[in-house]
């Protein structure tokens, strides 16, 4: 008999600073429930299911840890750097709606790709080619999933 996975782990491109500057990578997302998204189209913040905002309280309901928060509030999620919104937008959905196959690509592009300013935990201490005046051709990971390039923005409708 086979157990149902309902709780994955994720690291963050960037992290979440929190007020005390600790910088948060690492976190946990359970899968959601219909009340998960249910329940925000309640609040009366959310103009409608095109809100930003429903975005942002989703996540809040399915993200339970975020490094060392005790609790995860939509403070919290909306402190997000863009970059790590957008992850956690594909992280939902590969784990609510994708395969497994989905769910790796996703975890395996994130851990070769490296961004501006995060610095890479496997960095060599050999200097890099342009340091030393050559130019090598960048490594290619390989395909990437067809992943969000950018938080999407969401027109509001005329009232």
């Amino acid at each position: 008999m086979s157990s149902l996975r309902t709780s994955y782990e994720f690291t963050l491109p960037r992290g979440y600073v929190d007020g005390q500057g600790r910088v948060h990578t690492t976190g946990r997302m359970r899968l959601a429930t219909a009340r998960d998204e249910l329940e925000p189209l309640r609040d009366p913040t959310v103009q409608g299911p095109d809100d930003p905002r429903l975005t942002i309280l989703v996540l809040t309901r399915v993200v339970e840890a975020l490094g060392t928060l005790d609790l995860v509030t939509s403070y919290d999620i909306e402190g997000l750097f863009a970059v790590d919104l957008a992850f956690l937008q594909d992280f939902y959905g590969v784990i609510n709606f994708g395969t497994q196959e989905e769910y790796d690509a996703l975890v395996n592009a994130q851990a070769s790709s490296s961004l501006l300013g995060v610095d890479s935990p496997t960095a060599s201490s050999e200097p890099e080619p342009e340091a030393a005046g050559e130019s090598a051709p960048a490594a290619d990971p390989g395909p990437r999933p067809n992943l969000r390039r950018a938080v999407e923005e969401i027109p509001r409708k005329a009232q």
